[in-house]
């Protein structure tokens, strides 16, 4: 067996990969035809999702791949348990450390440098350019900031493995084994934050599936390097889920509920009207 000869120290990692890759395959052929459980055995876990994501299309090399070596991450649950309410701070407080006027110059500096791009995706979509920036800078910064360190399958196995919102995470884990599969993103750039959140914008796996736009024409919907991708699939996102083109967004409109796909704080979405004004001014 692959496992066989894992004597030697310098080895050791290697022959930890070697055996999770081993006892997963086997554990994969050998288990019965039932959804995954959450808790208990985390190996075993795995390879009831490696079944569950075989049975959706994903490729058994893709799955040994992603899953090779893989552990739950104490730290991504530590900070989901504590990570309960986000927005403590009022409207006003929380705007004044993310409505900013280095963010502003920066923002409209790229409003001119892609004002080509912009134009195009807001005439296609209906979403004005200036909500698409603000989106992008509050997210990352328009890709300079922090889009997340962390290994995206560890963190949302971890997150799938823990009973509380298990099938949510169920559901996210296989849609991050679909990107890899559909070539949009190496396993080295499937990093992200502490809910698996990826890319310029942020996009969970699942909705990276759904609304992902290919929209410079190389094949791949790359949403962390892409800077074209990145604005048709933030603009795709709201159109799918009803953006009326030309109507107002702010408090209390249709469009602002709309923007509830994105984030659900009405606090969040007031801090990305406000900052879309700025934008005009």
């Amino acid at each position: 067996m692959a496992f066989a000869k894992c004597s030697a120290r310098r080895a050791a990692r290697a022959c930890l990969v070697a055996f999770s890759g081993a006892l997963l395959a086997g554990l994969v052929a050998a288990a019965p035809a039932r959804a995954a459980q959450c808790g208990g055995d985390f190996d075993t876990f795995l390879a009831a999702m490696a079944r569950d994501a075989q049975a959706q299309g994903v490729s058994r090399a893709v799955i040994e791949q992603a899953f090779a070596g893989v552990t739950a991450d104490p730290a991504v649950l530590a900070f989901d348990r504590r990570q309960r309410y986000t927005f403590k701070k009022t409207f006003e407080e929380y705007a004044a450390t993310r409505v900013i006027p280095a963010r502003i110059k920066r923002a409209r500096t790229l409003m001119q440098k892609h004002a080509a791009l912009l134009g195009r995706v807001e005439r296609q979509y209906g979403v004005p350019k200036e909500l698409l920036m603000a989106i992008w800078t509050l997210e990352s910064d328009n890709g300079t900031g922090d889009m997340g360190k962390l290994p995206v399958i560890r963190t949302i196995a971890t997150l799938a493995h823990d009973c509380r919102r298990t099938e949510l995470f169920q559901g996210e884990l296989i849609a991050a084994l679909k990107i890899v599969q559909r070539g949009d993103l190496p396993l080295r750039d499937m990093i992200g934050a502490f809910a698996g959140e990826l890319g310029q914008t942020q996009f969970l796996p699942s909705s990276y599936i759904k609304y992902g736009v290919d929209y410079d024409g190389n094949g791949h919907v790359d949403l962390r390097h892409s800077v074209p991708d990145v604005l048709a699939s933030t603009a795709n996102l709201l159109k799918v889920n009803g953006w009326q083109p030309g109507a107002p967004f702010g408090e209390g409109t249709q469009n602002f509920e709309v923007m509830r796909e994105w984030n659900r704080s009405v606090i969040y979405r007031k801090t990305m009207h406000l900052f879309a004004e700025r934008l005009t001014e």
